[in-house]
């Protein structure tokens, strides 16, 4: 099939990959403009554009899409059978959308309805969900509401938001390329969304890996695993910021005030959290390489009694 690829991130990559290994023709890539990063001293391709240079894929960044009449005509010009659209970072409009001959196929991480929005993979582990996945979707105006062509679930117990990101990636990319084997059947038993059991997740900012200690220790190990790699989960204490990176909800009870650390040792710092404790066992002090907390106490001392903010 004769393909327009939109995406920008690294999870947009390996699907970009798979389809040319399987065979369908990428005419476009689209991605986001170049940015400066390092004070204005280096251009930063997308993960996206520098897969496609690599591939021989002709590369179009376009500031705006919406009134941007010279990238429309340059869509229909090229006679897309599909776009397909992996986090790419834009609201694609109608006129956009109806260019392809079969419409624009979404790689949602999530399964939908569940987790529409910006951060489906973070937001299903926040949520405790066992199992999440990926959701091949006909894009319409809607904030991913379009009709589902497909599916794919995998547990999501135990894993960090990088690990579930690879792994959701791939399993994307894979049934992406089967769902396009037989576009046609696909669209003729699409499932429209229940709006009713629709949730969101909203896009994450920096300060959202703000650790509160009046959480139950399950929210706040999982919040962990949430924001790992970005933006990561951290806590003051005495003045410094410090990383908190993997925990494990102890089913210890204490009257500590919220944020205490009551035991510290080659186990780990143990926190009072919701009236439990959170036994932190991977730690990232200022300026330095996050490590295991035992190894950290041996050379570093933190008084019972301090307090994490």
């Amino acid at each position: 099939m004769r393909l327009i690829y939109m995406g920008t991130p690294d999870f947009a990559v390996p699907p970009m990959e798979m389809l040319t290994k399987a065979g369908h023709e990428i005419i476009y890539a689209v991605t986001q403009p170049d940015r400066v990063r390092d004070r204005g001293k280096k251009v930063r391709f997308s993960p996206v554009k520098e897969k496609a240079v690599e591939l021989g894929i002709p590369v179009l960044q376009p500031e705006k899409i919406r009134r941007n009449e010279e990238f429309a005509q340059i869509l229909k010009e090229a006679e897309p059978d599909a776009a397909i659209v992996s986090a790419y970072g834009k609201i694609l409009p109608k006129h956009i959308l109806d260019i392809p001959k079969y419409g624009c196929l979404n790689i949602h991480g999530s399964l939908l309805p569940r987790f529409r929005g910006a951060a489906p993979i973070q937001a299903a582990i926040i949520a405790g969900d066992e199992e999440t996945g990926v959701t091949i979707m006909h894009m319409d105006e809607g904030l991913d509401t379009g009709d589902m062509l497909a599916k794919a679930a995998t547990t999501a117990y135990g894993k960090t938001c990088g690990e579930l990101h690879d792994e959701l990636s791939v399993l994307g990319g894979r049934l992406l390329v089967e769902t396009l084997e037989d576009i046609e059947g696909a669209l003729a038993k699409a499932e429209k969304q229940d709006d009713s059991l629709s949730t969101y997740a909203p896009m994450i900012s920096k300060e959202d890996g703000h650790l509160n200690f009046s959480m139950t220790p399950e929210e706040l190990e999982r919040r962990m695993r949430a924001y790992d790699p970005w933006p990561g989960t951290f806590a003051e204490m005495n003045g410094k910021t410090y990383k908190l990176w993997r925990a494990q909800a102890l089913e210890d009870s204490t009257d500590a005030p919220a944020g205490t650390v009551v035991a510290a040792g080659k186990e780990g710092l143990d926190i009072s959290a919701g009236g439990r404790l959170l036994r932190v066992t991977q730690i990232q002090a200022p300026g330095k390489k996050r490590m295991n907390t035992g190894d950290y106490l041996r050379g570093n001392l933190i008084e019972i009694g301090t307090v994490m903010r």
